[in-house]
């Protein structure tokens, strides 16, 4: 075994020993990080430097204390995206790539239907799903909204030459504000808000820690943020337009009964991630 090959083994045996839930895979990409290299290279790469060592530990104990991997690297990878992240900012999930891609297939269907779709990303945090639209959907106008001040310097960092159009403004009231004129034109609505019932645990460290609080909590059963976003959805999207909303999994049934019982929706469907878990709702506008 090498050097470089033992330092990583016990990396991962240190971040075993501290809970996290991907040791190996962590301490990989945090060595690939170090040496500047990508972390299939890792099987390649010639021995170390002497500082190597020093650099590699310190981000290693940074992980161990939970410390999210994406806030040590300062990068979360997402689809096609290499995505600026840090405090202040929600670190896009894998499972979000679902309902970025089904984002991406609504607005690549009217692109071969001859239009130029319209979409909104709600609650956009650092802005994975909207720039994964603008940069796999051509032509395309793409709008992204967020109301935190923290949030939103990720999302415009991010959104630099991505040709998406940045609101620093509150969901709940963006429509009588700078969304006015898209009132019954945009195509696609889709966000992944907040859905954490307050009151209750979160035991993942990373998440309780460091994710911010206005991405978690949304009221007594998770589902204040989902209404708001039923409501302003309906007002943007013109008929047959389609929204888009990522939920938690324990949210299959009730997630969806807060478009479907408004009687406004057609449509109304859930979807399973790759897990089999429900993940994301889709409803067409009547």
């Amino acid at each position: 075994m090498t050097a470089l090959a033992e330092q990583v083994r016990l990396a991962a045996q240190r971040l075993a020993e501290a809970g996290v839930p991907s040791p190996r895979h962590d301490a990989e990409v945090l060595a690939a990080y170090v040496l500047g290299i990508e972390r299939s290279e890792l099987i390649t790469a010639p021995e170390p430097p002497a500082s190597f060592a020093e650099d590699f530990g310190r981000l290693v104990e940074r992980r161990a204390a939970r410390e999210p991997l994406q806030h040590v690297t300062g990068v979360a990878h997402f689809r096609y995206l290499t995505l600026q992240v840090g405090p202040g900012v929600f670190s896009p999930r894998p499972e979000t790539e679902l309902t970025a891609g089904a984002a991406v297939d609504a607005a690549k269907a009217l692109v071969r239907a001859g239009r130029v779709p319209v979409v909104v990303d709600m609650f956009a945090g650092s802005g994975a799903i909207a720039i994964s639209v603008a940069r796999e959907v051509r032509p395309c106008v793409v709008h992204a909204v967020e109301s935190d001040d923290d949030a939103v310097e990720w999302l415009r960092r991010n959104a630099a030459g991505a040709s998406v159009v940045v609101h620093r403004d509150d969901v709940g009231g963006i429509v009588e504000r700078s969304m006015s004129m898209l009132i019954g034109s945009v195509d696609v609505v889709v966000a992944n808000p907040p859905y954490v019932p307050t009151g209750a645990v979160i035991r993942d460290p990373e998440v309780a820690e460091h994710d911010p609080a206005v991405a978690l909590w949304s009221g007594p059963d998770g589902l204040d943020a989902m209404r708001v976003l039923e409501s302003v959805a309906y007002r943007l999207l013109r008929p047959e337009g389609v929204v888009i909303a990522e939920h938690a999994d324990e949210q299959g049934t009730s997630a969806p009964e807060v478009f479907r019982s408004t009687g406004r929706w057609a449509d109304v469907a859930d979807h399973l991630d790759l897990n089999r878990r429900p993940r994301f709702l889709t409803a067409t506008r009547r």
